[in-house]
């Protein structure tokens, strides 16, 4: 897969680095450093980019400049690219209503176009736009990469006698890197304080979401919303280890507890 990454700083090329040393070896990526300064409105797109591009089949958006998404549907016609990633890590960098008219704009020059808010919830069929809203695609391209890089998926293997965990498999790996770096420190952890440490060990990476809080999000921040996607992922394989806990009343023991329960 021939793969144009977009960038304007050390967000973008961050993401850039771990999508090479983790992707799969066939995974042509070349980066183009977006323009710092747009202005407002740009009614010549061409002034503003290069005369050519290598040719493309996905592009991805890290531009940390809203005016980028006017830019997008340009480089589609030029790399002849079929589907567009466009991160919404912040929503400064791609507001809502700029993100919906970004994905009409691809499609009409040919393109599929997903805005996965935060970058983190693209999965093979769907992305989250706002809080338990999901909106679905269908492009081949996006889902071969949102089987390697999206919203993260870890299987945890544990240790029966010790109850902690064992092994950590990445699945999915966050298209940061996050993930992968929470999986090489849960290894040996409790089965009772994953979700936790997981939640810190995301926050420590760290997560590259920003921490405005958004209406569509319930006033949380797409930082949080970031962490509750990794930690949704390991919840119900933690689950089944978890001990049952009783509130023991004075004066009684713990089976007379649990025998007036049953």
């Amino acid at each position: 897969m021939r793969i144009l990454a977009i960038v304007s700083g050390e967000y973008g090329n961050r993401h850039v680095r771990n999508l090479r040393e983790n992707g799969p070896q066939d995974w042509q990526i070349e980066t183009w450093q977006a323009p710092a300064v747009l202005p407002p409105v740009i009614d010549y797109p061409e002034d503003y980019l290069p005369e050519s591009f290598p040719p493309a089949d996905l592009i991805l958006s890290f531009a940390e400049h809203r005016g980028v998404a006017e830019l997008v549907p340009e480089i589609v016609t030029m790399t002849g690219a079929q589907a567009v990633i466009a991160a919404v890590d912040n929503d400064a960098w791609l507001p809502t209503g700029l993100a919906r008219q970004l994905r009409e704009w691809c499609a009409r020059a040919g393109a599929v176009c997903v805005t996965p808010k935060p970058l983190c919830s693209l999965t093979e069929s769907d992305f989250e736009v706002a809080r338990n809203q999901r909106v679905s695609y269908y492009s081949e391209l996006i889902t071969e990469f949102a089987r390697y890089f999206g919203q993260p998926s870890l299987l945890l293997t544990f240790d029966e006698e010790t109850r902690t965990v064992a092994s950590v498999q990445v699945e999915r790996d966050a298209v940061c890197g996050c993930a992968r770096y929470v999986a090489e420190k849960l290894v040996g952890i409790p089965a009772e304080e994953v979700i936790e440490r997981a939640g810190l060990l995301h926050h420590h990476y760290p997560c590259l979401a920003s921490m405005t809080k958004l209406a569509e999000f319930n006033r949380d921040t797409l930082m949080h919303e970031s962490g509750n996607l990794l930690k949704d992922n390991l919840r119900p394989q933690v689950k089944p280890l978890l001990k049952d806990q009783y509130i023991v009343p004075q004066g009684l023991s713990q089976e007379e507890t649990q025998d007036g329960a049953a």
